[in-house]
Order: structure tokens, then sequence, then C-alpha cells
């Protein structure tokens, strides 16, 4: 049975965390759930880029450049200690945030999809959002997006609304979750892929 956990990113993780977020630009898929990281796409260093993950958790921080408070996690493969995802938990969300963008955005590395990962990586962090004092989050995904919409519902969220995305302009889907509610639903159902590292951790 395979074992996953999350970390905060550092930088010792420097050149898994390029090679994860380069794959993405190789398969044009979006960077979701890297919170500032995938500014080094934009040219920022990566040491600048983790600086500001690490500090968006400040509100003070947060709010100089417009965005809310957030953690950013990576989601780690114990087996050959691998980087397979990540997971952006935010809190006291601007108002934009409030009706699209939500709490959570995730996603999975290209070349490890379909395998499943992403309920996890989303039930670990419901998990921090909770640790967070969070008792309902809402997250949105496009209506295309066949397997976030899976994971998704999979995992007990409700859908609150369909509607246009004013930011892009796409049909977008918001659920809601309860978070308690899913964390005791799907205990048993994950607890043989967490691995201990994650019950230790920070």
């Amino acid at each position: 049975m395979e074992k996953f956990y999350l970390e905060i990113p550092s930088v010792e993780r420097k050149n898994e965390i390029i090679d994860y977020i380069k794959e993405f630009t190789i398969y044009h898929s979006d960077t979701n759930g890297m919170g500032a990281l995938d500014k080094i796409l934009e040219g920022y260093t990566f040491e600048q880029a983790l600086d500001m993950c690490l500090k968006l958790q400040d509100e003070v921080y947060a709010k100089k450049l417009g965005r809310c408070q957030s953690k950013t996690f990576l989601l780690i493969r114990e087996d050959d200690d691998r980087i397979v995802g990540a997971v952006n938990v935010r809190w006291n969300l601007i108002e934009s945030m409030k009706e699209f963008g939500g709490n959570i955005g995730y996603g999975i590395r290209p070349t490890e999809r379909r395998k499943g990962y992403n309920k996890i990586n989303l039930y670990l962090a419901l998990i921090e959002a909770y640790k967070l004092g969070l008792e309902e989050v809402i997250l949105d995904c496009d209506v295309n997006n066949l397997g976030s919409v899976k994971t998704l519902e999979a995992l007990n969220g409700k859908l609150k609304k369909t509607a246009i995305d004013p930011y892009d302009g796409v049909l977008t889907s918001v659920y809601w979750f309860d978070i308690n509610e899913t964390i005791r639903k799907y205990k048993d159902i994950f607890k043989d892929n967490i691995s201990e590292k994650e019950s230790i951790k920070k």
C-alpha cells in the first residue's frame, strides 16, 4: 500500500520542486496548488519564490500583496520520496476568493495522474484546514475538469453553484465541505495511505 504525507516546501527540495513545476510546462498544464512557488515561471529565483510562499502565512504580508493568508504543502510519496502533488490551504479569504477560488487549491503532477492521489491530497489538506480552525471550506473547478469534479464529489463535496468565474470567464462549479464530516467519514478509508510522518508533523 502506497503511503503519503504533506511537507512544507524547503530549499532542501529545490531541484525536485523546480523539476515538478517544469513538468507542468512540458504538458501545458496549470500549476495548481503551488502557492507562490510557480513564480519561478515569471522570472523569480527559487529562493525568492520560496520566501514569498512561506511568508504568505503572515496576515500583514499577505494583505500587502492583496492576497489571503495561505500555507503550501508538497504531497510526498513515501515509497520513493517523490513529489507527486501540491496543495495550497487558504484562510481569511479576500472577497473575490469567497465566491471563486476558495480555501484550497490542489494539483497532481501530469505523469502521476489518474491514480487516485488527488483524493489523498485533498483529504490531507482538509486536515490541515481543520488545524487552522476552519470548519467549512469551499473549492472550485472548471466544469470540464472531470477528474477534479470526481475528486470533490468523492470526498463528500456538495455543489453550491455553477457559474461563470469573472476572473477567467470559465464556467465553474463551486463545492463546499463540512470538514469534520468529511474527515470522520473517510478516516478509515485513507488510514492505510497516510504515512507515519504525517502524524508526527508539526
